[in-house]
């Protein structure tokens, strides 16, 4: 019974100095940036070793791709809190705008997904984590607002609206005003959907 205790404790050590890499290494890649962020900064920041660094993560991109993954999960979770108790799927896509719309204000998110995350991990790994996390909610809610499997044409079309949503998000950051941008977008999703 103590090893499988043991086993716990160490497992819940190992997935705390895990968090803390993410954490620190979200902090600081926020403030400085990607490329200005050391890996001696990052272990100080989260107060762990050199050695514990590497062996969670391979490198400072892998531990990079980590917190990126983490942000786009937290905004698919925005999503699916914000629509669980949507009564259709109109109502849900527009309640998924403002969820997203809301989730993307959270400091140095925008920053991370939308600027450096593309510029250090690349187009095709961004969209691949992507689809995974809160980019796949566009084609659910397409698909259940048409009423049919996502085809090809249902995927272009949700690639296309997660564009829109990222340019939204970035424009908002810079200082637009979200209330033009989330009838658009709105108004956007209603059309695709046939109801205008």
């Amino acid at each position: 019974m103590q090893v499988v205790n043991e086993r716990r404790s160490n497992a819940d050590r190992s997935q705390a100095m895990r968090d803390a890499l993410i954490v620190a290494g979200r902090l600081l890649f926020v403030e400085k940036g990607y490329a200005e962020t050391s890996t001696p900064e990052i272990v100080a920041a989260a107060g762990v070793t050199r050695g514990a660094l590497y062996h969670h993560f391979t490198d400072k991109a892998a531990l990079f791709r980590a917190v990126i993954v983490s942000e786009s999960e937290h905004v698919a979770g925005e999503i699916q809190r914000a629509t669980q108790d949507c009564t259709d799927a109109g109502q849900a896509l527009d309640t998924g705008t403002d969820a997203y719309l809301d989730a993307m204000t959270v400091t140095g998110r925008t920053r991370l997904l939308l600027i450096d995350g593309p510029a250090v991990l690349g187009r095709e790994v961004m969209d691949i984590i992507d689809g995974e996390t809160s980019g796949g909610t566009i084609i659910v809610g397409l698909s259940a607002a048409l009423g049919r499997s996502p085809d090809a044409r249902m995927i272009v079309q949700g690639r296309l609206l997660s564009a829109a949503f990222e340019r939204a998000a970035l424009d908002v950051s810079a200082g637009s005003d979200s209330t033009l941008y989330r009838s658009e977008l709105k108004r956007m999703l209603a059309e695709v959907c046939g109801e205008r």
